[in-house]
C-alpha cells in the first residue's frame, strides 16, 4: 500500500511547523481537536472522550485553553489531520492508519489476542515500556506528543453479509474492508482478502459489494449504521479497539508548566471517564445490534483457539516482513505477559 507520508512530506511539515508553531502557539488559546465519527455520545466513544476533554481542559486551565471540536473528519482524513498536527498547534484523535506511517512499530500493539480483557490492555498502554518507546519515537520523528490511548468501543468483532463466521475456515473466499495493512495480513491468514478503505467510505463499500465484511467494535458498527448492510456479527474479540490523542509537541512545550500540568490532568481524567462509559455500554450495544436483526455468533473456546493459533504466528511473520526490529516485539510481549510467544 502506498505510504501516507513520504520523507519529503515529513520534512516539509516539520520545517513549516518550526515557524508556524513558534508564531502561533503562545498567542492561540483556541485549539482545534479533530476526530472521526459523529458528535453523538450514544454512538461514538471517541466523541464522549473529546466532549469531556473540552469541558475539563477549559475548567482546569481557567479558560486559558479552549478546545474547538471537529468531529466527522471535518478537518480531513487521517493523513491530512496528522500533517496538520505536525505543522500547526492542534490536537487530533488518530487511528492506526494515522500513526503507523510515522511509527510503524505501533502495529506490534495489535498482535491478535494480546489482551484478555480491558484491565490488561489498559495496563499495557498506561505502564508498559514498549508504549513509552512508541511515545518517544513519535515525538522524535514527527514532533507530535502521544497524549492518551482512547478506547473506541471495546474489542474488535467481525461482520459480513454472506454467512455466519465461527471458525477461521469460514473466511475462505470473502472480501473484507481493512483499516490498514495489518488487517489485510490478518484476513489473508484466515483465507480471505483485504482492501484498505477509509472509514468514511465503508458503508457504501459494504452496500455495493466492494467488500463483504469488515472488523470493528460494536460501537463503530452502530455509528456507521453497518447493521443495515451486514447480517452477521462474530464476537471473536481478536484485538483491543483504540485510537490515539496526539498533539503538536511545540505547542504543548510552549505552555507554562502550570497550564501544561492542568491540561495533562484533564486528559487523564477525560480518558478515565471515557473508559468507564465505554465498558458499561459494550453488552448494550451487542444487544442493540441483535435487535436490529444481526445474527450474533459467539465462537467456542476451540474456535477461539483456532483463531489464535492461526492469527498470532501469521501476524508476527507479517511484522518481521515489515522489518520491525525484534526488540519492539520482545518489549510488547513482555509487557503483555506473553513472553512464551518468543520461544
Amino acid at each position: 500500500m502506498k505510504p501516507y507520508f513520504s520523507m519529503t512530506t515529513l520534512a516539509t511539515a516539520c520545517l513549516l511547523g518550526s515557524s508556524l508553531v513558534a508564531s502561533q502557539a503562545i498567542a492561540q488559546t483556541t485549539i482545534n481537536l479533530g476526530y472521526n465519527g459523529a458528535p453523538d455520545a450514544d454512538k461514538n466513544a471517541v466523541h464522549v472522550f473529546a466532549a469531556n476533554l473540552k469541558t475539563l481542559v477549559e475548567e482546569k486551565t481557567d479558560g486559558e485553553i479552549q478546545l474547538q471540536l471537529y468531529p466527522n473528519s471535518m478537518l480531513g482524513e487521517e493523513q491530512e489531520r496528522m500533517e496538520q498536527a505536525m505543522s500547526s498547534p492542534m490536537l487530533n484523535v488518530a487511528s492506526f492508519a494515522g500513526v503507523s506511517p510515522l511509527v510503524d512499530e505501533i502495529f506490534v500493539s495489535a498482535i491478535p489476542f494480546l489482551f484478555d480483557d480491558f484491565d490488561a490492555a489498559r495496563s499495557f498502554f498506561d505502564e508498559g515500556s514498549y508504549w513509552q518507546e512508541v511515545e518517544k519515537a513519535l515525538q522524535e520523528r514527527a514532533g507530535i506528543d502521544m497524549l492518551a490511548v482512547v478506547e473506541e468501543g471495546g474489542f474488535l468483532a467481525f461482520t459480513n453479509n454472506k454467512k455466519p463466521i465461527s471458525h477461521p475456515d469460514d473466511f475462505e473466499g470473502l472480501r473484507f474492508r481493512a483499516m490498514d495493512p495489518s488487517q489485510v495480513a490478518l484476513y489473508e491468514a484466515f483465507g480471505a482478502s483485504g482492501t484498505p478503505i477509509p472509514w468514511t467510505e465503508v458503508y457504501m463499500a459494504l452496500r455495493t459489494g466492494v467488500a463483504d465484511g469488515q472488523m470493528n467494535p460494536p460501537m463503530y458498527i452502530i455509528l456507521g449504521s453497518l447493521h443495515e448492510v451486514q447480517d452477521y456479527l462474530t464476537l471473536a474479540n481478536i484485538q483491543y479497539s483504540n485510537q490515539f490523542l496526539v498533539g503538536n509537541s511545540q505547542m504543548i512545550e510552549s505552555w507554562e508548566e502550570e497550564t501544561r500540568n492542568a491540561f495533562m490532568e484533564a486528559v487523564a481524567e477525560a480518558n478515565q471517564q471515557a473508559r468507564e462509559h465505554n465498558e458499561s455500554k459494550v453488552d448494550e450495544r451487542i444487544a442493540y445490534l441483535e435487535e436490529q436483526g444481526m445474527e450474533v455468533i459467539r465462537p467456542s473456546e476451540d474456535d477461539l483457539t483456532a483463531f489464535r493459533e492461526i492469527g498470532q504466528p501469521a501476524y508476527l511473520e507479517w511484522l518481521s516482513e515489515r522489518n520491525i526490529d525484534q526488540r519492539w516485539i520482545d518489549m510488547a510481549l513482555e509487557d503483555a505477559g506473553m513472553s512464551d510467544l518468543l520461544d
